[in-house]
């Protein structure tokens, strides 16, 4: 039976410490420029280098404020309330991918309305760099210990030690595979080919929506909002509904 024990730190320069939380989002924010910059250089991209720097520089201030504030908002206010300096210890954990992508949408206006570009052009050319980014956000999720799913006895169920003894789902695993992996896949090679403005990001929030809403039946939901209706229903799967809907309305609406 594995036990999921690693040192939050991955390593220390005299009293500075690098945890391993951080260098995920440093991996996930360079992996995202190098995938941004190959897809610039396709032929009739419309898109230059420089303006891959600047739109990502903006995706990482959308994704970082509104992650942040997002997951206070939704999923533990009153805490954050009685320690207002707690929100911007960012390294312990506490980013809600919904809030992120309020900011990253955030991010895109800006950008379109700056650039003079189409919104949906804009968020179709992001849309299948999120992936990695998640991929490795779950990572951090698994190495810091938190997000663990329902006790379980598959041959692959993980022990954490902040959950008690027993054998869990690693449901942060389980997401960094498909909210990552899969999804990445799926929308890079759907995105090699033209299609109606919107297409490629109503994939993105279709295919997010249905793995993350798949994810939470085994995973452990937030303990100070427990589950929100019908015995099952949980927070993150409460904000997936809207995105998925909106993922098939861009997906069936009429181009125009």
């Amino acid at each position: 039976m594995l036990t999921a024990h690693i040192d939050p730190v991955a390593f220390s320069i005299g009293s500075l410490q690098l945890r391993w939380y951080g260098l995920m989002y440093v991996m996930a924010f360079a992996l995202g420029w190098f995938l941004a910059r190959r897809r610039a250089a396709r032929p009739g991209s419309g898109w230059r280098p420089a303006d891959v720097d600047d739109l990502l520089t903006c995706v990482m201030l959308g994704i970082i404020l509104g992650g942040r504030l997002g997951y206070v908002l939704f999923y533990d206010l009153p805490a954050y309330l009685n320690d207002p300096v707690e929100i911007i210890r960012i390294w312990n954990g506490g980013m809600s991918f919904h809030g992120g992508l309020l900011g990253v949408l955030a991010a895109f206006w800006y950008f379109a309305h700056r650039q003079k570009r189409r919104f949906l052009d804009v968020s179709d050319f992001v849309a299948p760099l999120v992936p990695p980014g998640l991929f490795f956000g779950r990572i951090g999720n698994y190495i810091n210990g938190e997000l663990w799913g329902k006790v379980s006895d598959v041959p692959w169920a993980v022990i954490f030690p902040a959950a008690g003894p027993q054998p869990r789902h690693p449901s942060q695993l389980y997401e960094a595979v498909l909210e990552g992996a899969v999804l990445f896949v799926i929308l890079w090679l759907y995105s090699s080919r033209q299609h109606k403005p919107g297409a490629v990001s109503g994939l993105f929030a279709l295919g997010y929506g249905i793995c993350r809403f798949s994810v939470e039946f085994v995973r452990v939901p937030d303990i100070q909002l427990g589950y929100l209706a019908f015995g099952w229903l949980t927070m993150g799967q409460l904000l997936c509904l809207p995105l998925m809907i909106a993922g098939l309305w861009l997906l069936l609406r009429k181009p125009g």
